[in-house]
């Protein structure tokens, strides 16, 4: 994929206060991200499943991520064939966020196929992000090691058709590690495609009908329960702002949150506003805000 002049490769350091801070605890932490796009503080769950997806599997993961993208959850995945494609594009339609970590240099696509697909989660204000600095080929084991990267990232992790030799078992298996609720999509018994979403029940992963089953258990699971509330009332640029005073720890000024965000000083006056009102912040001082919680 040719690198547009308006989408440049990014780096950001673990101390950078952009760096997803669940990052920071999972089993061999990147050091350092590379990004193209909009690393936004927004609320992410994944969707991931095999490549050689069914037309019912791509169709559910397509109506799934359209769903959460339009309550404002950031829908994260691989960029791969099958559920992964499916995913963003459902979460492109719906005009939200996705993310596509990906197990190679940002200087390339792969597969090559999903250049298009790419470029629509850019100009969307999604993310490209990857480990890899630019140049580095898409060898085999790298994809494996990037699936604790997709689950890193969220705070959900849903699998559609997973079969026995599926990569999104990895991913789930390292979503378990890392606390992350797992929810899996069942499929009839005998199908090759749902062998591993299967026993990925079977091991306690929670096996969901519909949407609603999600949003119940996002509502009463105790880390999530404040992210699932934000969710659906906040915008992108609100999340965004909300984590920044959040993650201070010390008041923070309007000057700081124009610079992290790089949005205008009459988007983040406005966006102020609706979180004050909102009493999701307050101000302690001339244009000093801290976090109410």
């Amino acid at each position: 994929m040719e690198q547009k002049n308006n989408f440049p490769i990014h780096t950001c350091a673990r101390t950078d206060s952009i760096f997803p801070p669940s990052l920071h605890t999972i089993p061999h932490a990147p050091h350092i991200l590379y990004y193209r796009g909009c690393v936004s503080s927004s609320p992410r769950i994944a969707i991931v499943g095999t490549r050689k997806a069914s037309p019912e599997g791509k169709k559910l993961a397509y109506h799934v991520a359209y769903e959460l993208a339009s309550k404002n959850w950031c829908v994260v995945s691989g960029l791969a064939f099958g559920i992964d494609a499916s995913a963003h594009q459902g979460a492109c339609a719906a005009r939200g966020c996705t993310w596509a970590v990906l197990a190679h240099g940002l200087d390339t696509i792969q597969p090559t196929h999903h250049t298009a697909l790419a470029q629509e989660i850019l100009t969307q204000n999604g993310c490209l992000l990857s480990e890899y600095p630019a140049g580095t080929p898409p060898y085999p084991h790298q994809f494996l090691a990037r699936n604790r990267i997709i689950s890193g990232v969220s705070t959900a992790l849903i699998v559609i058709e997973a079969p026995r030799a599926s990569g999104s078992l990895a991913t789930a298996r390292a979503a378990a590690q890392q606390g992350i609720p797992v929810f899996v999509f069942p499929g009839p018994a005998a199908s090759p495609l749902y062998y591993g979403s299967h026993e990925l029940i079977r091991s306690g992963a929670r096996l969901v009908r519909t949407l609603d089953d999600i949003y119940t258990d996002l509502q009463t699971h105790p880390q999530l329960a404040h992210i699932q509330k934000n969710s659906f009332s906040l915008t992108p640029i609100q999340t965004e702002v909300l984590s920044l005073i959040h993650h201070a720890q010390k008041p923070i000024s309007v000057e700081y949150l124009i610079e992290k965000t790089s949005q205008t000083p009459q988007s983040i006056y406005a966006t102020i506003a609706l979180l004050m009102e909102k009493n999701y912040i307050h101000e302690i001082g001339p244009q000093l805000y801290t976090d109410s919680s």
